[in-house]
């Protein structure tokens, strides 16, 4: 709860004046019934005409009121929660830019975006019901008690035996409601994993043809959905005919033993009448009541998977007395041995390398061989298990963050472009780049050959994850949008692999004549894409397996050798045609 109370940050003052319209809008109600039985007791038996005008424009003024008081207790409450929500919102997803790769491998993102939309809509349905009916119902029955007690102690007794039922029959139910709420969440982010996974690689479905399967597994999920959500409201539609039968009770005992009382001369009508109007008042308050706690228990397992985000701790933080200047490209890996799990099962086992700055350096290997997680470890989006990785010569824990990863460019080998023009998508590289500048940078990736087919060239409008382009399209633009950073070291993390070997071989070219001293770290599947850098290092499950230049290693390295014959002897190293 504390991470909700911090979120209210901005909104006290209208969470605070909701429950106030709230106490307001009760009062008026409970002044009414007393005013009703002024007019029947005083007006109406009496016959006197000025009580009854009398206290029926006092009705109308606290009627006015109250209905007042009841409109801003719901527009103050709405400001509220919906403040809530948009604070929180906001805190989730500042501190899901903090996290780490670790720390988002250990969430879904189906999961943290169930957290970002459902889980806060809970909270925020929970803080308006506590705003309101949360103050209004307790209130409202204490009040109507008091007033009872104060016509009848005999009457009012009967709403506590049937308070005392009501609360038992809730306090069993509320629990199990709670655990079934639980388990529906659970559901929610399978659900929405099926979905997510389903829209990212719609192509691969449509190309095999699996809609129906796809919407089988989608269907099942949804339908786990609807039977947990059906035992909840099976139970939940028990409490209202058990609070609707006691209210019935309660205004049977009251009309019999009320009509003894006038009958014996202790009790008026116009007093029955008011305690009629408490019986419901007091019953509907504990159903309302129920009702905000059901909201609240719903809701506290969302406050729980909300919270489970803010108080995650990043794996990588930046040093107290971080280094601010990197000194140049050179790249030291001491010893490094690496876990995803932080056990002694490494994927990357003694690596022991040194770069010069200013070099190009291919990695190859096999599928599993860890070549991305080995660059992963320069810009720190994992840190080592055990010795260390330099860059500059300096151990890149001690480095600001921010600082290290600007120096260092990363082309993935998932290529992601987001929604915008293509200007937009290269200043992700350079924010401040001039439009000269992120030609430039095209030129060098060879994508002005194809964006300037473009009707619109640089404005063209990407789609979100660039599917209005082609695979080779989007690597060319990545690359593009890596080298505006002006890093000292790049990366290209098989990022070449859907376009050309003309086109690859083009944009090595413009590497080595335009970026000579930044170091170039080249992973790729063929031979071809790596076989002029200074130096080649073959990876064979997590380890190095060979260091050398493209001659050296076809005498000394199998595997390198494999590789080339393979490749040499099929079409691998020769195709032509950009894949789309």
């Amino acid at each position: 709860m504390r991470d909700i109370v911090k979120n209210i940050k901005g909104y006290w003052a209208v969470s605070i004046l909701t429950p106030i319209a709230m106490l307001v809008e009760v009062a008026m109600e409970m002044i009414l019934p007393g005013l009703m039985a002024g007019i029947i007791d005083d007006g109406v038996n009496k016959g006197n005409q000025t009580v009854i005008l009398q206290d029926g424009g006092w009705m109308l003024l606290v009627a006015v009121v109250g209905l007042a008081a009841g409109v801003a207790g719901g527009l103050f409450g709405a400001r509220a929660s919906a403040g809530l929500a948009k604070n929180l919102r906001g805190s989730m997803f500042r501190k899901i830019q903090t996290y780490s790769f670790e720390n988002i491998d250990r969430f879904e993102s189906s999961s943290l975006i169930t957290r970002l939309t459902t889980d806060v809509t809970n909270v925020q349905n929970a803080y308006m019901m506590l705003l309101r009916m949360g103050m209004r119902a307790p209130a409202s029955m204490i009040v109507a008690l008091v007033m009872s007690f104060a016509v009848s102690r005999q009457m009012a007794m009967i709403y506590v035996y049937a308070l005392i039922f009501l609360v038992v029959i809730i306090g069993i139910m509320l629990p199990v409601i709670s655990r079934m709420f639980q388990k529906v969440f659970k559901k929610y982010d399978a659900m929405n994993e099926s979905a997510q996974e389903n829209v990212s690689a719609i192509r691969v479905v449509k190309a095999y043809v699996r809609e129906d399967y796809e919407n089988q597994k989608f269907q099942k999920k949804s339908a786990d959905i609807y039977k947990n959500f059906l035992k909840v409201e099976k139970i939940m539609t028990l409490i209202m005919p058990v609070m609707m039968g006691t209210v019935y009770v309660c205004i049977l005992l009251l009309s019999w033993n009320g009509a003894k009382l006038i009958v014996g001369g202790s009790l008026q009508t116009g007093e029955l009448v008011q305690l009629l109007t408490y019986c419901m008042s007091i019953l509907m308050s504990l159903m309302m009541f129920a009702m905000v706690a059901m909201m609240i228990l719903m809701s506290m397992a969302s406050v729980q998977r909300i919270s489970e985000v803010l108080e995650e701790k990043p794996a990588i933080e930046n040093p107290e007395n971080p280094v601010m200047e990197i000194k140049d490209g050179s790249i030291d890996f001491d010893h490094v041995n690496f876990s995803y799990l932080r056990n002694d099962n490494y994927v990357l086992s003694d690596i022991d390398l040194h770069i010069k700055s200013g070099e190009t350096i291919g990695i190859i290997g096999g599928t599993g061989s860890s070549k991305s997680t080995l660059v992963s470890l320069i810009s720190r989006l994992y840190d080592v298990s055990t010795g260390a990785v330099k860059v500059g010569g300096v151990d890149v824990r001690n480095y600001d963050l921010e600082k290290l990863r600007d120096s260092v460019s990363v082309v993935l080998q998932q290529n992601l472009l987001f929604s915008g023009t293509i200007y937009d998508n290269l200043r992700w590289g350079d924010k401040n780049a001039t439009d000269e500048e992120c030609q430039r940078a095209a030129e060098l990736a060879c994508a002005d050959e194809f964006i300037n087919r473009f009707p619109d060239g640089y404005n063209t409008m990407i789609s979100q994850g660039g599917t209005n382009v082609s695979g080779g399209q989007r690597q060319r633009l990545c690359i593009a949008r890596a080298l505006l950073k002006k890093p000292k070291v790049l990366i290209l993390d098989d990022s070449t692999s859907a376009v050309d070997t003309s086109t690859d071989a083009k944009i090595r070219k413009a590497f080595r004549e335009e970026i000579p001293g930044t170091t170039k770290l080249i992973i790729a599947q063929r031979i071809s894409s790596v076989q002029d850098a200074d130096r080649i290092v073959v990876m064979d499950e997590g380890r190095i397996n060979g260091i050398g230049t493209h001659d050296e290693l076809l005498q000394t390295n199998a595997i390198y050798r494999d590789v080339y014959e393979s490749q040499a002897g099929g079409s691998g190293d020769f195709d032509e045609k950009e894949e789309d």
